[in-house]
């Protein structure tokens, strides 16, 4: 589109050529016009400013259509100039020299006074109508970009209050687990200790049983505590020392019951919180193994390189028949892993046996502080910006200014094409100045071509080159003569 509009404005200046409808300037001029109006609308989105002033020459010549294309020059222009009071002295200043130079067109026929209200006339509706409407669009449009800005920051202010709504709730589930489980755990634990020690004074063939309620309850503490771990926000620093999650621990964790390959550098630099989900993923998957799988072998594998560390922990079939779980272990991981940004996947592979796989981030996002990011909230906006808006939104019925520019463009053009404006030379000798009608006139050969004096020209029919020039007063002919090269 960068020269359609150009090339357009082009062909709009030669009209004149083909469908005259007032005297024609010379057909030099007329192209001159047109080149000059096809450059100010390639030159108007980049030098609005200039080309704003330079619209005024073409009103030095009578080409009707030049000069309407130049309220689309003025509309462009207006659009990108964003000081107002730049653009006031701008249109101003263009409009003065509209006037002065359209003073170039006056006839001898017309007064000087009516020729300059015509110019200010004429300045109004090229220059003043399309500017408010560029103005109002221009000013339309980074408004409604703010408008989408402010679109977008509540949209993320509310995601946010979601998140911190999901935040509170999970630490409020977790500290009634706290409350409430732990301290009944507790309490069943200590009873099964002390159960644990009279039945093996008092009836030693319940000491097993015994021992199994202290063990369960043991053991539904410490998965109480990795389960609130989980829906806690900020997991407890005290479950984490500084070996947790590095190879020495991981070796630990696996000796006499896996093989370890680990690659890459240790966990020491990692985050705290990558650290505890590579030991928290590799003792469950062992506990896992233990359980449900016992006696098979395993093979635990720890990469670490480009900023993720990798965990995989892989078992082969087991002659013991698998026992069936819960997964809510496994949903744990899932969990504390993707609460990371990182993946997990947990299945039988194709030949056989169990497969736990991890990848997390050495350096996960920190997690963001939900409370802190939603009480930025950018200055208020002004009364100004808010309501305008609601104005200036229908800032698009601006260009209905420029309508009826077009509208009376074709219906000029229309004209133009159908009217007829040649007159034959016996016609015209019998003519009467003061007898004659002007309706008679117009009833055989239309208005002519309407000059700028309000007077009508017919070319000859037997000589392309003159013109008779037809001035009415009254409903009657006033003058009458001949216009010649």
């Amino acid at each position: 589109m960068r020269f359609v509009w150009p090339a357009l404005a082009f062909l709009v200046g030669l009209v004149p050529l083909v469908a005259p409808l007032a005297p024609v300037p010379h057909p030099a001029l007329t192209v001159l016009t047109a080149v000059w109006i096809a450059g100010l609308v390639w030159f108007a989105p980049r030098k609005p400013e200039w080309a704003l002033l330079l619209t005024a020459p073409l009103f030095a010549i009578n080409n009707l259509w030049a000069m309407a294309t130049t309220a689309f020059v003025v509309f462009a222009a207006s659009r990108r100039i964003s000081r107002l009071g730049r653009l006031w002295a701008l249109l101003g200043v263009a409009a003065v020299l509209q006037t002065g130079f359209s003073l170039f067109q006056v006839h001898e026929t017309q007064p000087f006074l009516v020729s300059v209200i015509g110019g200010i006339a004429g300045s109004v509706f090229f220059v003043f109508f399309p500017a408010i409407s560029g103005m109002l669009l221009g000013r339309r449009k980074p408004m409604v970009r703010l408008l989408q800005e402010r679109n977008e920051y509540l949209e993320r202010a509310r995601a946010l209050t979601a998140a911190s709504a999901r935040s509170e709730e999970r630490a409020h589930i977790a500290g009634e687990m706290h409350d409430m489980l732990g301290h009944r755990l507790s309490l069943v634990s200590i009873h099964a200790g002390a159960l644990e020690l009279a039945t093996a004074r008092k009836a030693p063939q319940l000491q097993e049983q015994a021992e199994l309620i202290r063990t369960t309850s043991s053991l539904a503490m410490a998965e109480l505590r990795e389960i609130l771990g989980v829906l806690r926000t900020n997991p407890e620093p005290e479950s984490l020392d500084e070996d947790t999650g590095t190879r020495s621990d991981i070796t630990a964790l696996v000796e006499g019951s896996a093989t370890l390959e680990w690659s890459g550098e240790d966990l020491y630099g990692a985050d705290p919180r990558t650290r505890r989900a590579v030991h928290r993923v590799v003792r469950e998957a062992l506990s896992n193994v233990h359980k449900h799988a016992p006696g098979a072998r395993t093979r635990v594998q720890v990469s670490v390189q480009g900023g993720r560390a990798r965990i995989q922990v892989v078992n082969g079939p087991s002659p013991a028949v698998p026992g069936k779980g819960t997964r809510r272990g496994l949903i744990g991981l899932e969990e504390r892993v993707g609460l990371l940004g990182g993946s997990f996947s947990a299945g039988p592979p194709i030949e056989g046996g169990f497969r736990v796989a991890a990848d997390v981030p050495l350096h996960p996002a920190a997690q963001a502080s939900v409370e802190a990011e939603v009480a930025e909230v950018p200055p208020p906006l002004a009364a100004e910006v808010l309501t305008v808006p609601r104005v200036v939104g229908g800032g698009c019925l601006g260009l209905l200014t420029l309508v009826p520019i077009s509208g009376a463009l074709i219906v000029l053009l229309l004209f133009a094409l159908f009217n007829p404006t040649q007159m034959n030379a016996p016609y015209f000798d019998s003519l009467r100045v003061g007898v004659t009608s002007e309706d008679e006139i117009m009833d055989q050969y239309g208005v002519g071509q309407l000059g700028a004096d309000g007077c009508s020209r017919f070319q000859a029919s037997h000589n392309a080159e003159l013109y008779y020039k037809l001035c009415f007063r009254d409903g009657k002919l006033h003058s009458k003569e001949q216009e010649g090269p």
